[in-house]
């Protein structure tokens, strides 16, 4: 962690310097905002977390609620999400207050009528992520944002028992086209109303999400017609995997899925319920959770099963959809008009909770917009780029309602000879879809801000299009064993890693001190044509090295100097931009991702944590026009 840039800073480092004009309602509500973000569920408060730092950004968060979530909802937090966290700085509070996830096991009905282990799995793969696949309160997830939010700049807080009633967009207004109206919600002031004009407008309003239906949106797709009941609970049992993730499934009983809490005590259970009729809705059967309570003992038998408390209950019906667009610019009008209303999380797609990918799909969805946002709002970017937000994220979002349905069917499933080899059939099917749940699967396709596979050859290990995969490193300057990826935080800037071929010291003549001689000096270069002259040289693309030596064979004041750049009023150095490999624990990250040693290359990762291009070292004209292709000139 960086700070004391600017100058000595004591306290909290995570409490930065508030500016002028930062969130303050005592003069009620204000008239213009740069981006109103409705609902504070995962989705609009990691949106509005990232717009928070920004101090030039103006944003309104409103939330139909009176008082921030407690307790409820989504629990699983996948490693792509705590790879996201870590940017974000606190995803070492979240590994410190959640249950890990280690291992999954199975149970399958026996001969004696009862349930038994079939297959027991490891959750998280080897070397698929240096996060674990963790579960935590949807709350304190919520908790951690608002805390990011509240020590920023901005000091941005949510509006609470406001909802958006309305919005209209006028293509044509050259400025705050949307116009909202706010309805509030809090007794003694329902249905007053309040009007605010927007730049942007982002819908994380849930499945019946106002804002889709005010720019015509829909979601489509099918239900299951089948109620589910989910419940945490404090109780006392026989069951012997009750810290496990664990799927069971009955003779006659149906299936249920334990899923272990934080805090060593408490439980949440999925429990399957009953069918439902073409036209009917699970609150038409009068269900609550002694009926979930009562499905459970059944299905855990022979088990003893005492519940002493329930924390939360709820009963859902599974259900997989999904909108057309993600904005609100027709498909006949993209090559005229930018987005100014765009959707995220349960407001574009919806799908059963079972495979644990609601909020961590949501708040990828706004992880890949926060940044493209801050980029038009600050003029680095044309607002076309925000185009690519609705292409990027309805592919990832179709994936995950393809894969819900498979995954609820066979999580469903009745038949009872469904074992294959030495393991049943779900269980099969988890161990296949293992990157899936992980969040790993994702990859953008070829654009302006995805390049082509030309060179994927140089780095197999960082599949372009996908997350960059972290790997151990010792930082140079100070011998510091850290992974590569953590330097990749949630500020809007892009990462340009420069692996060095073998032999490379940084010295003079060298590959990558002609890159940084490059990247410094010529006039075509990417950083000179996008850095203004009153930021810092790593404001808009952030250079870093890795080397093939250990770090005692290394000399750090023979680095190129623009990876020893000076920054901030006081001209200090910045350190951290060198990084070797770990020899004392004989991690390579050269081996670990297949980079070539002989040649070495570039790997360009996006704001959001996805590489963008694998390039050879001396490709400085393509280089160059990849950055041209989104960036603005800095002018």
């Amino acid at each position: 962690m960086q700070f004391h840039l600017n100058g000595f800073r004591g306290g909290d480092p995570d409490i930065h310097p508030a500016v002028a004009g930062a969130h303050d309602r005592a003069r009620g509500l204000p008239e213009t905002v740069d981006v109103l973000i409705a609902g504070s569920g995962p989705a609009g408060l990691c949106l509005a977390a990232q717009l928070a730092q920004v101090p030039t950004i103006r944003t309104m968060l409103v939330e139909p609620k009176l008082v921030p979530m407690e307790k409820g909802q989504a629990d699983g937090i996948s490693v792509r999400s705590m790879e996201m966290f870590q940017a974000f700085g606190f995803a070492d509070k979240v590994k410190r207050e959640s249950v890990w996830i280690n291992e999954t096991t199975f149970w399958t009905p026996d001969d004696a009528g009862g349930i038994q282990r079939a297959a027991r799995v490891q959750d998280v793969p080897d070397d698929t992520s240096e996060m674990p696949h963790v579960l935590i309160n949807q709350a304190r997830v919520h908790d951690m944002y608002l805390d990011l939010m509240r020590n920023s700049p901005t000091r941005l807080v949510p509006d609470y028992g406001l909802k958006v009633q309305t919005l209209t967009v006028d293509p044509d207004a050259a400025d705050y086209p949307v116009t909202v109206t706010l309805e509030h919600t809090e007794p003694g002031r329902e249905g007053q109303t309040e009007t605010v004009r927007a730049r942007y407008v982002v819908g994380c309003d849930g499945a019946r999400s106002a804002v889709r239906k005010a720019i015509g949106g829909a979601l489509h797709g099918d239900a299951a017609h089948h109620a589910w009941g989910v419940m945490d609970v404090l109780a006392v049992t026989e069951f012997p995997d009750w810290r496990m993730k664990s799927f069971v499934r009955s003779a006659s009983e149906g299936t249920l899925m334990v899923l272990p809490r934080e805090g060593g005590y408490l439980v949440r259970l999925y429990v399957e319920l009953d069918r439902l009729g073409e036209d009917e809705r699970a609150a038409d059967r009068g269900m609550n959770d002694t009926h979930i309570i009562d499905k459970a003992r059944r299905i855990f038998a022979p088990y003893a099963f005492d519940v002493k408390e329930v924390v939360w209950w709820s009963i859902y019906e599974v259900g997989h959809r999904l909108t057309d667009k993600f904005d609100d610019v027709p498909a006949d009008q993209v090559a005229t008009r930018t987005p100014r209303v765009m959707l995220a999380g349960d407001a574009c797609h919806t799908h059963s909770p079972k495979a644990g990918q609601g909020m961590n799909v949501s708040m990828g969805d706004t992880f890949n917009l926060g940044w493209k946002m801050i980029a038009v709002l600050t003029g680095r970017a044309d607002p076309s780029l925000l185009h690519s937000y609705s292409a990027e994220r309805r592919a990832a979002a179709k994936g995950l309602v393809d894969f819900d349905h498979e995954w609820a069917r066979v999580v469903g499933a009745k038949t009872h000879d469904d074992v294959a080899g030495d393991m049943p059939v779900v269980a099969q099917t988890f161990v296949r879809n293992l990157p899936f749940t992980c969040g790993l699967t994702i990859q953008y396709e070829p654009s302006a801000l995805t390049g082509a596979a030309t060179h994927q050859a140089l780095a197999p290990g960082f599949d372009i299009g996908k997350r960059f995969h972290s790997a151990p490193v010792i930082r140079l300057a100070d011998a510091k064993p850290m992974e590569l990826g953590h330097t990749v935080e949630a500020d809007g800037r892009w990462r340009l890693f420069a692996f060095a071929p073998e032999g490379d010291t940084g010295a003079t003549g060298g590959a990558v001190d002609r890159l940084c001689t490059f990247l410094e000096s010529d006039p075509a270069s990417p950083v000179r044509a996008h850095t203004r002259a009153d930021d810092d040289p790593d404001a808009v693309i952030d250079v870093r090295a890795v080397f093939q030596r250990g770090f005692r064979d290394l000399d750090y004041g023979a680095m190129p100097a623009l990876l020893r750049p000076h920054k901030g009023k006081y001209g200090l150095c910045d350190y951290e931009k060198v990084f070797c490999i770990d020899p004392k624990r004989g991690e390579d990250i050269f081996d670990k991702r297949g980079v070539d040693k002989a040649q070495g290359c570039i790997v360009i990762v996006r704001p959001d944590q996805y590489v963008a291009h694998v390039l050879p070292l001396d490709a400085h004209q393509d280089l160059s026009a990849f950055f041209a292709g989104f960036l603005r000139p800095a002018g």
